[in-house]
């Protein structure tokens, strides 16, 4: 799976909120620093080249989807992050977010019972 640009990364949340979408749809849903729409049109067109969508074809219009969901760009995202930031350690994470005061002690104590209770179910 390629590396996004940001710009190509927030076309894919509007995608994936919107499903399927023209163009011009997505547009609507860009509210700051909102390309041209050529511009547009060519960053859709090269998600779909790294095979992040695909489109149906209305004459000479193109609806575009998702081919790559959420759920797989955020594993892909979160693994390199966590290998790339915090050689490869999770308690590195999220010592991280502590330190930084990003995450609770109840946050914690949560986490580590969703930990425990799925460690009792195996």
């Amino acid at each position: 799976m390629q590396k996004l640009t940001n710009k190509e990364e927030e076309i894919m949340h509007i995608l994936w909120r919107l499903k399927k979408a023209f163009v011009k749809e997505v547009m609507a849903e860009i509210t700051e620093d909102q390309p041209h729409y050529n511009t547009l049109s060519t960053i859709v067109r090269n998600l779909e080249e790294k095979g992040f969508v695909s489109h149906n074809a209305f004459g000479n219009t193109h609806q575009y989807y998702p081919i790559v969901s959420l759920e797989d760009y955020r594993k892909r995202f979160m693994n390199t992050a966590i290998d790339n930031y915090f050689n490869s350690s999770y308690k590195n994470m999220v010592s991280f977010f502590a330190k930084e005061e990003k995450i609770s002690a109840a946050e914690l104590r949560e986490i580590l019972i969703m930990i425990e209770s799925r460690q009792e179910e195996k």
